[in-house]
């Protein structure tokens, strides 16, 4: 049998929790987001989001179709099958192309062992990671949904809830840490460049001088 101070002691925890600073944004939403927060929370710089497949400045795709980023998926959540470019009209730069490219985000774990398999820097992500589907359709996106636009934006989708900056920098935690991490390399750029970013700018990693050794 319980021992009746037992309810006394736990209520007593939550009374002294009312007057604790709290660590939660009120979750009220507006009249143009309903049911959403009003501010969110400032994102890390390499926070992983849903993906993207990208554009060299010049408006071809990068994707190759070699199916790595599929063969080292640990989730088994991507499907990549290429096809040979237009000698006329080629759609990549390669003798092959992504014909068809699709992520199941039921079974994504964000890992990004894509992004690293990627020979081409094809894909990366964003920071964009609150995105709710009404059916299991719109839960696998195609290459349609993944490409970029003719700016080099990520195409916003009905049911993804988008702020400032979270289709910003989607390689800048790839290019921090290569290559494997060597702060030796911290600083320079090994990127190629971006539809509608060119090519940015490093950013700031981990070395032994911030580290204050």
């Amino acid at each position: 049998m319980s021992d009746p101070l037992d309810y006394v002691r736990g209520f007593a925890v939550t009374f002294r929790k009312l007057f604790e600073e709290r660590v939660t944004t009120q979750y009220r939403g507006g009249r143009a987001r309903p049911g959403q927060p009003d501010e969110k929370r400032p994102k890390p710089p390499r926070a992983h989001g849903r993906h993207v497949l990208n554009r060299y400045e010049d408006g071809m795709e990068k994707c190759i179709g070699c199916e790595l980023c599929a063969g080292v998926c640990p989730a088994r959540c991507i499907y990549v099958r290429g096809a040979d470019n237009d000698p006329d009209a080629p759609t990549s730069p390669g003798e092959r192309y992504g014909f068809v490219y699709e992520i199941n985000y039921l079974r994504c774990i964000h890992c990004d062992l894509c992004v690293e398999a990627c020979p081409t820097e094809a894909i990366t992500e964003t920071k964009l990671f609150e995105f709710s589907f009404t059916n299991r359709d719109d839960a696998i996106y195609t290459k349609a949904e993944l490409l970029v636009d003719d700016g080099g934006r990520p195409r916003h989708l009905p049911w993804e809830d988008w702020r400032p900056g979270e289709d910003e920098h989607t390689s800048a935690w790839m290019r921090a840490t290569s290559p494997s991490g060597d702060a030796d390399y911290e600083g320079r750029v090994a990127w190629s460049g971006e539809l509608g970013y060119g090519v940015r700018a490093p950013e700031r990693g981990q070395s032994g001088e911030a580290a204050g050794e």
